[in-house]
């Protein structure tokens, strides 16, 4: 057989992953689930956890999270939401709440390489809030390293305590300036505040119109949000709102990211 043949015929029989790198697709959810109640006043971590699964994302960031609390009768609300979606809980306090503990938490699919919580400046007694900060590994073959932010800052009129969360959230992502890096969660802000505004600054907005998150039965405005750094190393292929408008009194986010290579 000719020569020129047989390397055709050979380069047509490799695998595709021989040829072309697969992207590395990511999925992420904001999900504020206001310590498990619906807009119906029932607390039900079933239901939201088939949200959660019904759009398989690769890592979720979960606000107004309780574990031990009287309120919800003392259920480790990111231990059960872990076992009920198959993914790994991370989970720390921000506050003493009813006899347990209030905060953020993160499921995960992929592996968790770090994670610590950073608290960010407060103005009121016993309204502490942060963000939880993981270094995840990503889905592809060379395990991409990359960071992954989850938070919810204050809600009141005045912005002064946000703003100095803006700034120290600015703080932790510089330590690692290269390191692909992923914000999320409920900012209590909507996309024309100085807020957001500050954010832009140095980090990029993954929906390029306003998506409305809140309040989940008739939502008006967005405040939830995913952010990304450095620009360059990220593709957005998908954001949406899931039309949930009763399981939490938010409705929770989708964004689809391509990690790029860095060169």
């Amino acid at each position: 057989m000719n020569r020129r043949l047989v390397l055709a015929a050979c380069l047509l029989t490799l695998p595709s992953s021989a040829t072309a790198a697969e992207p590395v697709r990511l999925r992420i959810l904001s999900y504020n689930i206001h310590h498990g109640e619906g807009m119906d006043g029932k607390l039900d971590l079933e239901r939201l956890a088939g949200v959660i699964k019904s759009v398989n994302p690769d890592v979720v960031a979960l606000q107004e999270v309780d574990k031990g609390v009287s309120r919800t009768k003392g259920v480790d609300e990111p231990g059960e939401l872990g076992r009920l979606t198959g993914m790994t809980p991370v989970f720390v306090r921000n506050i003493v709440f009813q006899g347990g503990d209030y905060g953020n938490a993160v499921l995960s699919r992929l592996p968790i390489t770090t994670w610590r919580n950073v608290h960010v400046p407060s103005h009121y007694v016993g309204e502490q809030r942060g963000a939880l900060v993981l270094e995840l590994t990503g889905p592809d073959a060379a395990k991409t390293p990359f960071r992954f932010m989850a938070t919810h800052i204050d809600y009141r009129p005045d912005d002064a305590e946000r703003m100095d969360s803006v700034r120290k959230l600015e703080e932790v992502a510089r330590e690692q300036p290269d390191m692909p890096t992923i914000l999320v969660g409920d900012l209590n802000s909507t996309p024309d505040s100085r807020v957001i505004k500050a954010f832009e600054e140095n980090w990029a907005r993954t929906d390029s119109s306003p998506l409305l998150t809140f309040p989940a039965d008739k939502p008006d405005r967005q405040i939830d949000y995913v952010l990304v750094r450095p620009k360059a190393r990220w593709r957005v292929i998908e954001t949406k709102v899931l039309d949930e408008p009763v399981a939490s009194d938010h409705r929770p986010l989708l964004v689809v990211l391509e990690l790029l290579d860095s060169k």
